[in-house]
């Protein structure tokens, strides 16, 4: 299941809080934003990984984790396998920046989603949808209802979590050297040289993370 939901906004405007898209993606293509986007968003995933990099620094992004980019922070993702899933969304108004701040979504953030606790976060994510879908009309003032308590769900998961992601910072290095020589095709003992770990053990590390090896990593980055 994949959908991209972008109502036409007219009278929700006036609302304090509306949204503005929400969409879920099967297989996150490449997103690349130079200049940062015009709205915040946030998003989580339940399968799959990839590589997040906001305003300069790669990060590791593993099932059941999720991550705020804030509107204007320059930002760049992509999947490192075949079923990486994404659900995102998009929120305005003239109180978003003030409603973001007080639940702590004023500055990039990624932690971690207990797996057995967010059924209500995805309860909120599918009703914005399903109003959107049910009433091309009115339907975004009940999907920004769902929105506002989207982002209060999503704030006590993040306050319940251990902050941030824990990565292997051998595989932080490997990611950041293919990034920057995959289309010379490096061979593993210099990837493995560059992460400072040896080739059978950075081939662990990276089947531990994002389920594949290196070399099948600069194939999957090169496509």
């Amino acid at each position: 299941m994949k959908f991209y939901d972008y109502p036409i906004i007219s009278k929700e405007s006036s609302l304090p809080v509306f949204l503005v898209s929400v969409g879920l993606n099967e297989w996150q293509y490449h997103v690349k934003c130079d200049k940062g986007d015009n709205y915040a968003k946030a998003l989580y995933c339940t399968k799959g990984s990839g590589v997040l990099i906001m305003n300069g620094e790669k990060h590791i992004i593993k099932p059941y984790t999720a991550f705020f980019i804030p509107a204007s922070c320059l930002h760049e993702y992509y999947s490192t396998d075949e079923s990486w899933d994404t659900h995102w969304i998009k929120p305005s108004g003239k109180s978003c920046p003030d409603m973001l701040k007080a639940l702590g979504f004023d500055k990039p953030k990624i932690f971690p989603l207990p797996k057995e606790e967010i059924t209500y976060l995805d309860h909120c994510f599918r009703c914005m949808h399903e109003a959107l879908l049910s009433d091309k009309v009115d339907g975004n003032f009940r999907a920004s209802g769902y929105l506002y308590s989207f982002f209060i769900e999503l704030s006590r998961l993040a306050a319940k979590g251990k902050g941030s992601v824990q990565i292997a910072p051998a595989v932080t290095k490997a990611i950041a050297y293919i990034d920057e020589n995959y289309m010379k095709q490096p061979g593993l003992e210099s990837i493995s040289k560059a992460a400072g770990v040896s080739s059978q053990h950075l081939c662990r590390l990276f089947r531990q993370t994002l389920n594949c090896r290196p070399m099948e990593y600069i194939t999957k980055r090169k496509i």
